[in-house]
């Protein structure tokens, strides 16, 4: 498959190639001022470690990087630029970076003067450390007091902080090789970043329990440093990742389960263009409709009468997922909501509630909002919505279902989304968002056990920021954390990631599982203006519709030899057994293994559905 730029990412703007940095078996990226996956003797140690600038709203800035130098020697680098901020108001902020490596040792220091003063949520270092090998693993925790703590890296997904008042934290990466990262210039913590479906926890300078926005004073100096120190006992260096031109190997695992239904959010802003093109929807046949009704945003009869035209052409279940205001009484709230369904004569099968206030992130240290009590809510909604399934859980994502856990015996079944774009919105981070779901999905079946569980609307572009007053306008199209738009939605990118997802939670054992709307930015089909191709259908429709289509089917996991590139699963219906393959990275990829019997080359983002007959399968292998 051949596909230029805009295919692939909806945008022609393509990411600055990152700058390779060698220090002996030390390796780090360089991108945009920042290092990326930090390795040692081939094996990732640090996912990242940024120097970053958060405005108000937790957004972030782009700083502009001037007087770049960067010297490469074949077991030491050295790095230095300026970077310059521009917040509001006429201020700026100007930070002097060198970053220095060694073959075990790399120091990144920075020094930030305002001339003007610079108001933030944070500014400095932000220490990712990865997940896949290292949660449930040994830590060794120093802290600023000096004291040392034995301890391990969560496995199930911490709510709150794992590890506060942080000078120091070290964990093995392989036998005989233990990593340090010291931290200098400020008080760090660590939050696990799985919460946000981020693949790492982040270590983060100044305490969240700390006042923010804060000022950061004209012409006072504010310095920071990090360090990462190898020890390596056996001075033998770990064995080399495989590389990018092997052939990623797929065999058929034991684990099986069935397909969740597809559900399909609907907006009253977008109730009209969704009725207007009800062929489509009739093509994708989503199990489920997931109607978004939100009276404090002006939703109100003629939503719900726009509502139950189109549960009248569409032969699937319905839920209304409905905001409550919670301005005065849960039950009186529900009364009103129900009468005015009743008028419009939309029934649905599901309502699934949550008060207003909990799309609201409440951070470590922050005062809890006032809020009925959620046994309350459900109650109201028991009473209001006779003989409806009721659901709880968040409207917006598992952070604050994990933080916030409702009460899983007074509900029929617990949702909550995700959103890649939260903390970082460059292409690797937001496909590295997969590892973080199965993560995700156990912590959530760890607290409520076998419950009927639902994912979704889970997407690219954000529809609603807990953590700020407002999602990022994206009229330029590029890649921004936060952003209610994102180009990468229009692209094959979306279309792959959406397939990964459903891949990566598979296990869940999901009932329903809901990745766009039908028209919008959150869509299927393209709206006026932008990119349109098959009749304006976006990449991502025929994922969704793939999926809709194996709703109920059996299915079986392949394991991948590289995960992070190529995933895979195996699903029998009526039409037979297929084996659905994505490439997660936007170049080709070779793949082998048990389930074909030959060799697939995979384009940028490619996803496959092979239809496989007895021959295909390899002596000995289980069937479904």
């Amino acid at each position: 498959m051949t596909a230029d730029a805009f295919q692939l990412y909806g945008t022609r703007a393509v990411e600055t190639p990152a700058v390779r940095l060698t220090a002996g078996e030390l390796t780090t990226d360089l991108a945009e001022g920042n290092l990326r996956t930090i390795r040692y003797g081939g094996i990732e140690v640090l996912r990242a470690i940024s120097y970053l600038v958060r405005d108000r709203d937790w957004g972030t800035y782009s700083p502009e990087i001037g007087d770049l130098r960067i010297e490469q020697g074949d077991d030491r680098f050295e790095v230095a630029y300026r970077a310059c901020c521009e917040g509001s108001g006429g201020t700026s902020l100007v930070i002097d970076v060198r970053i220095t490596g060694y073959q075990d040792r790399l120091d990144f220091e920075a020094e930030a003067v305002s001339e003007t003063g610079f108001e933030t949520n944070r500014c400095g270092f932000c220490i990712l450390h990865p997940i896949v090998g290292v949660a449930g693993s040994a830590a060794r925790v120093e802290h600023v007091d000096g004291r040392i703590v034995e301890t391990r890296f969560p496995d199930v997904i911490e709510p709150w902080q794992p590890f506060k008042d942080m000078r120091a934290i070290s964990h093995e990466v392989v036998a005989d090789v233990a990593a340090e990262c010291r931290m200098e210039g400020d008080t760090f913590e660590m939050e696990d970043q799985r919460n946000w479906s981020d693949a790492s926890y982040k270590t983060y300078v100044r305490p969240l329990a700390l006042p923010w926005p804060y000022r950061i004073p004209a012409n006072q100096p504010v310095r920071q440093k990090t360090s990462l120190i190898i020890r390596d006992t056996s001075r033998s260096a770990a064995i080399p990742a495989a590389k990018s031109s092997e052939v990623i190997r797929l065999e058929l695992g034991t684990r099986t389960g069935t397909m969740p239904d597809i559900g399909v959010v609907v907006t009253p802003e977008e109730a009209d263009a969704t009725l207007a093109a009800g062929s489509l929807l009739s093509e994708i046949a989503p199990r489920e409709l997931l109607f978004h009704f939100d009276p404090d945003a002006g939703h109100g009869p003629e939503a719900l009468n726009n509502f139950a035209a189109i549960v009248a052409v569409h032969r699937g279940c319905s839920t209304l997922e409905i905001v409550l205001a919670c301005k005065s009484s849960p039950a009186s709230e529900a009364a009103e909501i129900a009468r005015q369904m009743q008028r419009a004569d939309f029934r649905p099968d599901a309502i699934l509630i949550s008060p207003s206030v909990d799309r609201q992130s409440t951070p470590p240290g922050s005062k809890w909002p006032d809020c009925p009590p959620l046994e309350e809510i459900y109650a109201a909604a028991r009473t209001a919505f006779p003989g409806m399934r009721i659901g709880g859980g968040m409207l917006s994502y598992f952070t604050e279902l994990n933080r916030k856990r409702v009460p899983a015996g007074e509900i029929d079944f617990v949702s909550h989304c995700t959103n890649p774009i939260v903390h970082a919105a460059d292409d690797l981070s937001v496909m590295q968002t997969l590892e973080a779901l199965p993560f995700i999905t156990r912590s959530v079946r760890a607290i409520y056990g076998d419950k009927p569980y639902r994912i979704g609307p889970s997407t690219i572009p954000m529809r609603q920021n807990p953590y700020g007053s407002r999602t990022m306008d994206n009229p330029a199209g590029g890649r921004i954390a936060m952003a209610n738009r994102d180009p990468r939605h229009n692209g094959l990118f979306a279309e792959a990631f959406a397939l990964g997802y459903a891949i990566r939670v598979l296990e869940a054992g999901l009932e329903c599982l809901t990745l766009s709307a039908l028209t919008g930015p959150f869509g299927l089909i393209a709206g006026p203006g932008e990119p349109v191709e098959q009749g304006g259908r976006r990449p991502l429709f025929n994922t969704v519709r793939t999926l809709s289509a194996l709703a109920g089917a059996s299915w079986q996991e392949c394991v991948s030899s590289s995960p992070s590139e190529v995933l895979s699963f195996l699903a029998r219906d009526a039409d037979g057994t297929k084996l659905y393959v994505v490439n997660l990275t936007g170049e080709e990829r070779r793949v082998g293994g048990g389930a074909l019997a030959e060799e697939l080359r995979l384009g940028p983002f490619e996803t496959v559905a092979l239809l496989l007959e007895q021959d295909d399968f390899r002596p000995g292998w289980p069937k479904i």
